[in-house]
């Protein structure tokens, strides 16, 4: 029979998690920490097992998640941020090197990085994916957090 690999959400007890949250636009990015934290608790994550990190914008995180990572100390970090569009380009520069840098650290560490970053056209998209119509997207991070940090425990160590 053909193996089938995957994180459990059952099996958070005890994992240690960083979150690395952007401080630009902040009003979308504290109802997403805040989704990420609850659902941590949720599933039996202890607010002691968990790091906050706070950065100026969403540019910073990835350097910082690296370092996270490869501190030895979490099973998974999670990256959280919102960059909204404006009238100049910036918005590309920043979506990428966002992208980018989320995606290199969790290479480089060779812990999973998760990326929570919203990136929005307008404003009320921001929003309703901080806690209004489409949910809460720091909540869907923290799921794919544990799901990942269990499947490395787990399975691919």
């Amino acid at each position: 029979a053909v193996r089938q690999l995957a994180g459990s959400l059952t099996a958070a007890e005890g994992m240690r998690f960083a979150i690395v949250v952007a401080r630009f636009n902040e009003f979308i990015t504290e109802p997403l920490l805040k989704g990420a934290l609850a659902t941590f608790k949720q599933y039996s994550v202890k607010e002691e097992d968990i790091d906050v990190v706070w950065v100026p914008g969403s540019f910073e995180i990835g350097i910082v998640a690296a370092q996270l990572g490869k501190s030895g100390k979490y099973q998974a970090v999670v990256c959280i941020g919102a960059v909204i569009r404006g009238d100049t380009s910036h918005y590309d520069a920043v979506v990428n090197s966002a992208a980018s840098g989320v995606l290199s650290a969790g290479l480089s560490s060779g812990v999973p990085c998760i990326f929570g970053v919203l990136t929005c056209d307008t404003m009320e998209q921001a929003i309703n994916r901080a806690g209004g119509k489409s949910g809460n997207k720091g909540s869907e991070a923290a799921i794919t957090a544990i799901q990942m940090a269990s499947l490395f425990e787990h399975h691919l160590k």
